[in-house]
């Protein structure tokens, strides 16, 4: 396989016949070893410098750390050395390296969208795109969709050894284009033109094993550590050709008698051996990434404490490098990393492509210009169409070439991205001898191909690639990494491992169903059981059927963990870590013990104590069945999880499944009751098969064989045949054989759905007509007309005067703030304490003293952990626990929160908005409630109209804000939302929580400019800042840096080109001096890292507390911590701006919107709503009007029963996740939220009943059907308030799920359907009266037969008595309680909804 020209004749010379030492005799032995044995083999050297000969996947850990550190001595020190050492091994025997070069030939990328206000998704839309998706299918109706063009006609190569730059605004079409080269586009988009990889097209090879994407989204599991990922990523992706290379390295080299390097063979070595026997790889890559400090902490998530974003950014790239891939694309991999990491990622991928031959392409946001140096290539991209590609060093001759120049301390790669762009393209201008005018991408485009480099692309791309250099090595063609057995191994230990971090919830699983069965045990207590009337029978098939219930919901928590699992089962499915079945055959096998134990558990708890027929051969078969059934169900929740893929669905899904399988299960309704056209429901229902077996197990015992009644068979057998289940003993069996045929069809089904199915929710950007016109034009290089008004405004400069006279539609006034020695701690964490940490308590900032002033905009920089957040939170009055220490002063008064909170804003790195709102909504709501109530609201819409023009969202005010990542508004849009969002508050005091992260050079520049234009109107900012541009940097007035540890070493001015800045640090001796040109941000954190103090032996937060700047400082706090005469204290009259009628209101309305533009969560509703009242209307159709005998009674019960329960409980299951995601937006909103809940369940109520009270014919007199639809109205509303009470009691609806389902369970046992509440224990009927489910079926039942006089026959066949009388005697209902049951569903609604408003006030689950 590798170029195999050896000289067979040049035999071991190089070792003499006196063998010195004993380290030439170990390599003398190793020679002799054959080849495969040798390649297993090296000599490693300890610290004392004794060898020894050792097995390479064997390697103790100290050991692989002592050659890591040998080899890689601190990252710092510059890979480079060590790569060479790599290559320079390989070229000693002539040893080739695969190559691989990627071209893309008229590359055309084509999506279809809707424009404007049909792009929003409200619920009629919802509905259109449906019925058009199906009409489409069935090529009737094609839809009035337009066409986007993302990749315009692209062509270009990639070549190997070369790092290239993709580069390019936010939806110009980056990702799309690394995502067609790997080969994973989606099927919705039209693809044309052909990529080749050393001229194979893609059918040829495995594209996702001979390319790795690094995706932006960071899906990883929350539960494994850091080495943990990274091993599992490296077990499942293999070596790839690495081990024949090395195999052959080892021939050649033993030929030539060439001796490697002993530590450098190990790590060759083992780096081919690949996961499974070493995991000295990881170690490397952890090191090289920065993650060792980490490597054993989990990766965690919003509910589980991990690591941070930006390590979780480092983690996704890491697991693709510990893997064989050739060829990698890297989307934005630096988002929430500081600049410095981000060069040293870069700068280890720069020097592994180079001596391993790899072909990388890496889209970066901001990249520094340090950064910038490293990239041998640029692609630069604009709406679609390659501006410029070739090497970095020409590009800006290009644009020289076309009239624009860089200025001198401007970063190349921002120029780069605002000279494409219509707002910024004007500055770069300079040419003195034409006037400016606008040039396209299109033009540019045009310019590039008769420019020299893009001809000589246009040339090379002519010539086809030549087949014959295609390494055999260089393509992949298996498609997974491992053998299909390793790979299973693999995936077993992986899940074992997942199932014991999540033990927790098994645990609680087990304990729950114990309590339940216990309760279940005392309910059905032996003593008030008996076995004497076919009315006995009816309390055990009652215990029964609730039995199996139990078992078959406790399968349900299966779909929310494998929900949160999806993303990265897909994201290991497109990567072919492996096939699907390798991930659901574990699964399947893991659950066997889990459904042991909990059939076992329930089984040997009730079994004797309900009084079920003793014998022991009965006892054995009744646990058997129980294990199918709850096998049976596990495969069903994984069914329903991966077919729905989102809480919402899921639910709604799971639902319909259930009611199908519950109501047609023989016990709610009998089976001769069941409508003909329903019945293929009961022989598809598992439960039947069940209920049935469970049925004959016990009712063909020796306890029911008595005689009963006038009947000719046994009491058991007419107990069945009343309820018309089948009384032959081999339906025990057939119900055993039917639980285990569900069980391997439903995971067969998942498998095939895990294979299959891909991810919901398709981005859609809501685009405007006039927008994709101008798009269109722009791209085909038209000239575009810009409007008067825009000239005009852009001809007077948008920051200067223009604001300036603006600015007074709302007077503010200005503050400032100061602060002297803060300090604050918080308690150790157990996992240091554990570590050996003593302290009870860290100190996180230490002695902080500075002040912010009015129109002065100030910096907060340090590097990851230095605690500039935790400052800003402090100073913000933010933190919810910890100790604060210190004084802090606004304009010379003490600071007091509640008048702080009405003065100030936040801006906070995560953009938190309510989806459903557009960006005017949602501004002029937060106007409305945080402006003070005098005035106007023309006045208010002014200023927020004033404010979008500030941060430039004029053109998005109708936009939809969308899911961050799904739909809607882009990053650096949400950024500029969020910023607005506290303008419109107009504060005097501003923090920003990194307002740049996340976004590229010229989306940064426009955030900056709107945070320079809101400092010129005389405000107080203060923002933290993570890898600032030169010019972001610079355009603050001043610096607040902190080291780790929360000490500052700098507070003051930064000077004309930070010259100020410049001067303090080089003051200090042994600081290098700062490069021309080099960013000064950059510089300062490199010369004050903790390694440049060691070296230099010195503290620099001891140096400012000596410096004259310190002394400055200090004075300056203490003359703001003084009132200056004309001030006066803030004060305000009430606690809110707004009354609470008027912030009910604008909640009320914000709400209405929301939940109209959810329809997932709206459709689903009263989707569901109609859909249920259909399917329980025609299974009980006509039950209202039979009353024959006691069976049609129980039947017309059944029907509410199953009614009350099913849309019950999906109400409050769906509005969890719901109140979950609003949570964040204050409680003011959740108690609107809550009253919206009134309107929609009414509607539900309303539907729900008019069509299941005519299609169940009940009798049609107003008292009667409006007293049906009060409690069906009233326990929906109480359903929903207790859906959202559990949410508000509890830090998330994942919580809030498990904590509902015990209570649903209890609540359904004492319903009265199962056993009577005239025979429930006594000791239990106290619960019977507290339970809500309870009140409804006797408020529904008695109002509905209460009355009436009609004859019915009983059970036994003997007698008859009328409908009341019945009622009462069997069932305890009285008419008179009617009213009471109408007041106890009222106070139950009342009761949840109370709690849940109060809970949502006191409960803070926001940790800071």
């Amino acid at each position: 396989m590798w170029n195999s020209a050896e000289n067979v004749f040049s035999r071991t010379s190089s070792f003499r016949d006196e063998v010195e030492d004993e380290e030439a005799l170990r390599w003398a032995a190793l020679e002799r070893l054959p080849t495969y044995a040798r390649a297993r083999r090296g000599i490693f050297k300890n610290v004392v410098g004794d060898v020894k000969e050792v097995d390479v996947s064997e390697l103790a850990v100290q050991e692989q750390r002592l050659v890591l550190d040998r080899l890689v001595n601190a990252v710092e020190d510059d890979p480079e050395r060590f790569f060479d050492r790599m290559r320079k091994r390989c070229e000693a025997v002539d040893l080739e390296l695969p190559k691989i070069e990627v071209r893309f030939q008229n590359l055309t990328v084509e999506s279809f969208v809707h424009l404007g206000s049909r792009a929003l998704p409200t619920i009629p839309n919802f509905i259109f795109n449906m019925t058009e998706a199906l009409l489409r299918q069935l090529r009737i109706y094609r839809g009035n969709r337009s066409k986007l063009t993302i990749l315009d006609d692209l062509s270009g190569i990639i070549r190997p050894s070369r790092l290239t730059l993709l580069l390019g605004p936010p939806s110009s079409g980056k990702t799309t284009l690394l995502l067609a080269l790997a080969g994973r586009l989606g099927h919705h988009l039209q693809v044309s033109g052909k990529i080749t990889y050393n001229g194979h097209g893609f059918k040829e090879f495995v594209p996702p094993r001979t390319s790795a994407y690094v995706s932006q989204q960071d899906w990883q599991v929350a539960e494994m550590t850091v080495r943990e990922t990274l091993d599992f990523a490296g077990q499942c992706q293999g070596v790839g050709s690495k081990y024949d290379m090395i195999m052959e390295l080892a021939r050649r080299e033993k030929i030539a008698g060439i001796k490697p390097d002993e530590d450098l063979d190990i790590f060759m070595k083992s780096f081919a051996l690949g996961g499974q026997k070493t995991s000295l790889v990881v170690e490397y890559i952890m090191k090289i990434l920065g993650l060792d400090t980490c490597a054993d902490t989990l990766v965690g998530d919003e509910m589980l404490k991990g690591i941070s974003g930006g390590q979780k950014k480092r983690l996704t790239t890491g697991e693709l490098l510990v893997g064989p891939a050739r060829v990698l694309f890297m989307d934005e991999i630096s988002n929430g990393l500081d600049s410095s990491t981000t060069y040293q990622i870069i700068k280890y991928l720069k020097h592994s492509t180079r001596a391993l031959d790899g072909t990388t392409v890496i889209s970066l946001l901001q990249p520094a210009p340090e950064a910038y140096e490293l990239f041998d290539d640029v692609i630069l991209l604009s709406e679609g169409q390659i501006v410029y590609q070739g090497p970095r060093v020409s590009v800006l001759d290009f644009f020289a070439s076309m009239g624009f120049s860089c200025p001198k301390r401007k970063n190349v790669a921002d120029f780069l991205q605002e000279v494409t762009s219509k707002k910024d393209q004007e500055q770069y201008w300079s040419n003195p001898y034409l006037p400016y005018r606008y040039i396209s991408p299109g033009k540019f485009a045009e310019a590039f191909h008769s420019y020299h480099t893009g001809k000589n692309l246009s040339e090379e791309l002519a010539v086809p690639f030549d087949r014959r250099f295609n390494h055999p090595a260089a393509l992949s063609t298996s498609k997974y990494g491992e053998k299909r057995s390793e790979l299973l191994k693999t995936s077993f230990n992986w899940q074992l491992l997942l199932m014991k971090r999540n033990s927790f919830i098994y645990v609680f699983k087990f304990i729950q169903l114990l309590i339940v069965a216990l309760i279940t045990m005392t309910v059905f207590f032996r003593t008030t059981m008996h076995h004497k009337t076919i009315d006995d029978g009816g309390l055990y098939l009652g215990a029964l059927y609730f039995s199996m219930v139990i078992i078959l919901f406790n399968g349900f928590t299966e779909v929310s963990m494998l929900v949160a699992k999806l993303p990265v089962l897909y994201k290991h499915r497109d990567l072919h870590f492996y096939p699907s079945w390798v991930y659901t055959i574990p699964s399947w096998a893991l659950s066997i013990p889990t459904s042991l134990i909990e059939s076992g558990f329930w089984v040997a708890v009730t079994y004797y104590v309900i009084g079920y027929d003793p014998n022991v051969v009965r006892f054995s078969r009744q646990l058997l069945l129980y294990f199918f059934l709850h096998q049976m169900s596990i495969g069903l929740f994984r069914v329903i999880g991966s077919l729905g893929r989102n809480m919402i669905v899921a639910n709604t899904f799971g639902s319909f499944a259930m009611l199908v399988v519950m109501a047609l299960g023989g016990f709610i309704i009998s089976r001769d009751s069941i409508p003909k056209w329903w019945i293929w429901g009961f022989w598809v229902s598992p439960l039947m098969y069940a209920q049935n077996a469970a049925s004959v197990n016990e009712f063909l015992g020796h306890s029911w064989d008595k005689k009963a009644g006038n009947f000719n068979f046994s009491l058991g057998e007419a107990i069945l045949r009343q309820r018309s289940l089948f009384p032959e003993s081999y339906w025990y069996w057939i119900g055993v054989g039917a639980m285990l045929g569900y069980t391997l069809l439903f995971n067969a089904l998942f498998t095939f759905f895990l294979s299959y199915l891909n991810p919901l929710g398709k981005q859609q950007a809501v685009v405007s007509k006039k927008e994709l016109q101008e798009r269109d034009r722009r791209r085909k290089g038209e000239n575009v007309v810009i409007e008067l008004r825009e000239y005009l405004q852009r001809s007077s400069s948008l920051n200067g005067k223009y604001f300036k006279q603006k600015g007074m539609v709302l007077p503010f006034q200005p503050l400032s703030m100061a602060f002297g020695n803060i300090n604050y701690f918080v308690d150790v964490p157990v996992e240091l304490k554990q570590e050996g940490v003593l302290e009870d308590r860290l100190q996180l900032l230490v002695n902080v003293t500075g002040a912010f002033r009015p129109g002065v905009l100030t910096a907060l920089v340090g590097v990851s952990g230095a605690g500039k957040t935790t400052l800003m939170d402090v100073l913000a009055g933010r933190k919810t626990g910890g100790i604060i220490e210190g004084d802090i002063y606004i304009s010379g008064y003490p600071k007091r929160q509640e008048t702080f909170a009405r003065i100030s804003g936040y801006c906070e790195q995560n953009d938190i908005h309510s989806p459903g709102l557009t960006v005017l909504e949602s501004l002029l709501f937060s106007a409305w409630l945080r402006l003070p109530s005098e005035i106007e609201l023309e006045t208010q819409r002014a200023f927020v109209e004033e404010v979008m023009e500030l941060v430039e969202l004029t053109s998005l005010s109708g936009a939809l804000i969308g899911l961050p990542g799904i739909n809607g508004l882009s990053t650096e849009q949400r950024k500029r939302l969020t910023i607005a969002v506290e303008l419109v508050a107009n504060p005097s005091i501003v923090f920003m929580d990194e307002p740049t992260s996340g976004l590229d050079a010229r989306a940064a520049a426009i955030v900056m400019r709107t945070v320079r234009n809101i400092v010129n109107t005389g405000r107080t900012i203060v923002c933290t800042i993570h890898q600032p541009s030169i010019d972001i940097f610079e355009s603050f007035d001043e610096l607040l840096f902190m080291k780790r540890g929360g000490e500052l070493i700098y507070a003051g001015p930064l000077g004309s080109k930070s010259c100020e800045l410049i001067k303090y640090f080089e003051a200090v001796e042994g600081v290098p001096k700062i490069r021309p040109g080099y960013n000064p941000a950059a510089w300062m954190l490199e010369v004050t890292s903790p390694v440049e103090e060691s070296r230099l032996g010195v503290d620099f937060a001891e140096i400012y507390r000596r410096s004259n700047l310190f002394q400055r400082n200090r004075e300056l706090v203490e003359s703001l911590s003084k009132p200056s005469p004309s001030s006066k204290k803030l004060n305000f009259s009430t606690k809110y701006s707004q009354s609470f009628a008027n912030q009910f209101l604008a909640c009320l309305r914000k709400q209405n919107l929301s939940y109209w533009r959810n329809p997932q969560y709206t459709a689903v509703r009263f989707f569901y709503t109609v859909v249920i009242s259909l399917m329980l209307g025609s299974i009980c159709w006509k039950f209202g009007a039979k009353r024959e005998n006691q069976q049609d009674l129980f039947n017309a019960m059944g029907s509410m029963y199953v009614a009350v329960l099913f849309i019950g409980i999906t109400n409050a299951s769906a509005v969890q996740p719901v109140v979950s995601v609003e949570r964040y937006v204050s409680y003011r909103e959740r108690a609107a939220g809550m009253y919206s809940a009134l309107p929609f369940a009414f509607a539900q109520a309303l539907i729900y009943c008019s069509i299941f009270y005519s299609m169940a014919s009940f009798e049609w007199t107003a008292v009667k059907f409006i007293s049906y639809i009060f409690f069906m109205y009233f326990t929906m509303l109480y359903f929903t308030f207790y859906g959202m009470m559990t949410t508000a009691i509890t830090p998330n609806h994942n919580v809030a799920a498990i904590i509902a389902a015990p209570c649903y369970m209890l609540w359904n046992l004492f319903s009265g359907f199962m056993i009577a509440h005239k025979r429930i224990p006594i000791y239990w009927r106290w619960y019977y009266w507290a339970n809500p489910i309870a009140w409804s079926l006797y408020g529904l039942q008695t109002s509905q037969f209460g009355d009436d006089d009609k004859l019915v026959k009983l059970s036994d066949g003997t007698g008859s008595v009328p409908v009341k009388h019945l009622l009462k005697d069997v069932f305890g209902f009285r008419h008179d309680f009617l009213v009471i049951a109408g007041a106890m569903v009222v106070a139950f609604a009342t009761i949840f909804a109370m709690i849940f408003a109060y809970a949502i006030k006191a409960f803070k689950f926001q940790k800071r």
